[in-house]
């Protein structure tokens, strides 16, 4: 219980601050450090993520922090793809899956360790507004791919959604991460749904976790704005590293029953 609290302190604060992240911890975390079985961790961690980001999210709202209509496609189109992924999930041996989950993490460190591209884009014109016709498509694109690795791994998609909503949306990083939050509950609902039925899960582990990490996540949108989302983020990607060099070694000397 002790762990799970702590681990679950830990992903509510990198979340209030980063506006995603800690989803990308919130497996390994329950299967190495709670003992968790993959297929319990992974709905587990989607509803602890749901529930935290949409703590995390609140300051953000009274801020104008979340563009609304980006949010709601990126997400209609996450959550049918978070079906598939899941349907995918199933088919895969644990081992597979966390090997993959690994190299996704460190292609998520990578992302976070690059030097941003200039702001702007078709769904953030420089005079206000959004050229839909430019926007639509890659809003979809983008909400597709994130919602079919969040059914695949158990992941809200945080990680790779900021860096989709900057560089490939053009919105402004403040308005990233409050829209970020919001498309991480939409995918975490759907990712839910898309595994529920696949484990008993053990909703004392889940509550203790869940409300540690609801804790973290206020806790620490309180103080985002004092700090330096650069180096924050440029630590994290290191924090991501570590524990996907972890998650490959683990997986490869002590191979996990689904």
């Amino acid at each position: 219980m002790a762990a799970a609290l702590g681990l679950g302190l830990a992903i509510g604060i990198l979340l209030g601050l980063l506006g995603g992240g800690g989803s990308i911890l919130a497996v390994p975390a329950l299967v190495y450090g709670v003992g968790a079985p993959l297929a319990v961790a992974v709905p587990t961690s989607l509803l602890v993520v749901g529930v935290s980001s949409a703590t995390a999210v609140l300051p953000r709202l009274w801020q104008g922090q979340v563009a609304w209509r980006i949010a709601g496609v990126f997400g209609a189109a996450g959550a049918g793809a978070a079906f598939a992924g899941a349907a995918v999930n199933r088919l895969l041996d644990p081992r597979v899956v966390l090997v993959g989950f690994a190299a996704l993490m460190v292609t998520a460190g990578v992302r976070m360790l690059r030097e941003q591209l200039p702001i702007g884009g078709d769904c953030a014109l420089p005079g206000g507004g959004v050229n839909w016709r430019g926007c639509l498509p890659k809003a979809i694109g983008s909400g597709v791919v994130v919602g079919f690795l969040t059914g695949l791994f158990g992941v809200g998609g945080g990680f790779l959604i900021i860096p989709a909503l900057v560089l490939l949306l053009g919105l402004p990083m403040t308005v990233a991460v409050g829209t970020s939050l919001v498309i991480i509950v939409l995918n975490s609902v759907a990712g839910f749904a898309a595994h529920a039925g696949d484990a008993a899960l053990d909703y004392r582990i889940a509550l203790a976790f869940t409300a540690a990490a609801v804790v973290g996540s206020l806790a620490s949108a309180r103080v985002a704005s004092r700090l330096r989302a650069e180096r924050l983020r440029r630590w994290f990607a290191y924090l991501v590293f570590a524990v996907a060099a972890f998650v490959v070694v683990q997986a490869l000397i002590n191979p996990l029953s689904g």
